[in-house]
């Protein structure tokens, strides 16, 4: 009976895990609050994903080779760690972390942490796919959130988020300013 009762308690904890574990939340940032959370903005080319168990956590490390800085100083590679993947039959999703195919470019707000490796800032909201039209060459910027629809308080409605189809030179612009505007507020 004890057992039974133990058995049953231990499923319970099981499954309210697993509920919380489906539910994220991110604080809504916009393109400022981005660029002051982020050490460095850098446009990057995905080399290549692994993903493998770490603390009883599966995580995805990509490593990305910089093609340019926007802001900060960041080596010629970094790694971005990343909660969840697959492992073997084991896969692990979590809504909001965004994922990266090698080859592809993108702009990524980032962070270094403690482990030695990376983090992206705002998950998805800091992450900005970079398209380029096959007739026009033209390259274009979409951040992943842009699809989303989300709640602007101010305005109390729901409205698309994000940046959708900017222009590289108009997006490089807009993050410039940004981290002008923030350096401008940390002056005396």
């Amino acid at each position: 009976m004890k057992q039974n009762i133990r058995c049953a308690i231990g499923l319970l904890a099981l499954a309210s895990l697993a509920l919380a574990a489906q539910a994220t939340t991110l604080v809504s940032m916009n393109l400022d609050q981005l660029a002051a959370a982020a050490s460095v903005v850098a446009r990057v080319r995905c080399l290549g994903n692994e993903m493998r168990w770490e603390d009883g956590e599966i995580y995805t490390f990509t490593t990305f080779e910089v093609v340019e800085s926007l802001k900060g100083s960041a080596p010629q590679q970094i790694i971005v760690r990343l909660i969840g993947g697959r492992v073997g039959s084991v896969t692990s999703k979590v809504d909001g972390v965004p994922r990266f195919q090698p080859g592809e470019e993108t702009f990524l707000f980032v962070e270094p942490k403690p482990t030695g490796d990376w983090g992206v800032s705002g998950w998805v909201q800091g992450t900005f796919r970079i398209r380029r039209d096959p007739h026009t060459q033209q390259e274009s910027v979409t951040q992943d959130t842009a699809m989303v629809t989300v709640f602007d308080r101010q305005t109390q409605k729901f409205r698309a988020g994000g940046v959708r189809h900017l222009s590289v030179a108009q997006f490089k612009l807009r993050v410039a300013e940004a981290i002008e505007r923030q350096r401008e507020a940390r002056q005396p």
